[in-house]
């Protein structure tokens, strides 16, 4: 169902601008390429969820499934074959080059949701005592 969520669409913002930030400045070997992929299916998941009313698990399910297609999109060189390799856009969110590390990195992005996001389903909500 689709329904705004505020909490979600500040936390989408968050990672995005922090995304950004990191694209624009770091240039190392882990936190650009491998944090960066961490973070990304956080940011996607955080921008569904800020538009969509479903269980968590499913959202963060269909997010895995996305990064992991668009990453096995890389593995067959989708950009070249849709004559995109020239475009600045289509390489940052296609991306030019597979990666098993990139494919363990949005494993672990969501497992951290899906921890989180359990703990705040479980946790009873308080009671006000007169």
């Amino acid at each position: 169902m689709m329904k705004f969520s505020l909490p979600y669409f500040i936390l989408a913002i968050v990672f995005f601008i922090t995304e950004v930030l990191i694209a624009a400045f770091m240039h190392d070997a882990f936190i650009r390429p491998t944090f960066g992929d961490f973070l990304v299916v956080i940011l996607m998941y955080c921008g569904l969820r800020s538009v969509l009313q479903a269980n968590y698990r499913h959202v963060a399910i269909a997010t895995l499934l996305t990064a992991y297609a668009i990453e096995i999109s890389q593995y067959f060189h989708l950009i070249v074959h849709l004559g995109l390799q020239h475009s600045t856009l289509a390489k940052c969110i296609l991306g030019c080059g597979f990666s098993w590390g990139d494919m363990l990195a949005y494993t672990l992005g969501v497992a951290l949701i899906w921890i989180i996001e359990s703990r705040r389903e479980s946790k009873p909500l308080a009671t006000i005592h007169d």
